[in-house]
């Protein structure tokens, strides 16, 4: 058995059959067929099993993969890269293939938050690629390393600049926005009053802080007033 055979057959012994019929409603770009239903945490544990061994790097090389868990086992193999160049090269790599807002999502490599300025750079070329899912991580990368001690307002232009028609991407959008209504409120706020972002963005913007928790209750009237 080669290695690749290898780690396929280890997936389908960690399947949850009920977990893949829940989980692939949750999905709709990605073929149910492609799912096999093996769980977040299980996937983790598999990655660290992988990291280091003789499977890893020939499973990192062989893109694109079959199977949806493959797309995560390889994100989160990435995640564990400790060089930051050759993490971004994996990355480089791996983004045109995803296809689903979760394998996206779910990416979050700790050797980010060392390097906020080599960063900058990557989100500004993942932005402008013109690939959903890149450009979903970019911001997404945005939101989650920029909204605190290292913000800019600057990098709000950088959301409220992507043109696209891609639901994956604006709905990013309106999360990042949400987020920041939360953590910049004074700031953020002027986005919806001056209506910067398009018509659907800002709406989806308010629905989604709406549902926050984490938005201020004594704001979310006024911001709810701001829809259009």
């Amino acid at each position: 058995m080669d290695k690749k055979n290898y780690i396929q057959k280890k997936l389908f012994s960690l399947a949850d059959l009920k977990y893949k019929d829940f989980h692939s409603k949750l999905m709709p770009t990605v073929d149910p067929d492609s799912i096999i239903g093996v769980r977040v945490p299980v996937l983790r544990n598999l990655a660290k099993e992988l990291n280091g061994s003789e499977y890893k790097d020939e499973f990192l090389a062989t893109l694109p993969h079959k199977y949806y868990e493959e797309n995560n086992l390889h994100a989160f193999l990435i995640e564990k890269i400790t060089d930051y160049n050759e993490l971004v090269k994996e990355l480089d790599r791996f983004l045109p293939f995803v296809d689903n807002w979760a394998t996206c999502d779910m990416m979050s490599p700790k050797i980010f938050k060392k390097n906020k300025e080599k960063l900058l750079y990557e989100i500004d070329r993942w932005l402008k690629s013109g690939d959903t899912y890149t450009v979903r991580y970019g911001i997404k990368c945005l939101m989650q390393h920029y909204l605190d001690e290292d913000f800019k307002e600057e990098y709000f232009e950088k959301v409220i600049n992507i043109k696209s028609e891609e639901y994956y991407i604006n709905m990013m959008r309106a999360w990042y926005f949400a987020t920041a209504l939360s953590k910049r409120y004074e700031l953020s706020i002027k986005v919806l009053e001056e209506r910067k972002l398009d018509k659907w963005t800002h709406n989806k913007t308010i629905q989604k802080a709406m549902e926050s928790y984490c938005v201020l209750p004594q704001n979310k009237e006024y911001i709810k007033s701001l829809k259009y």
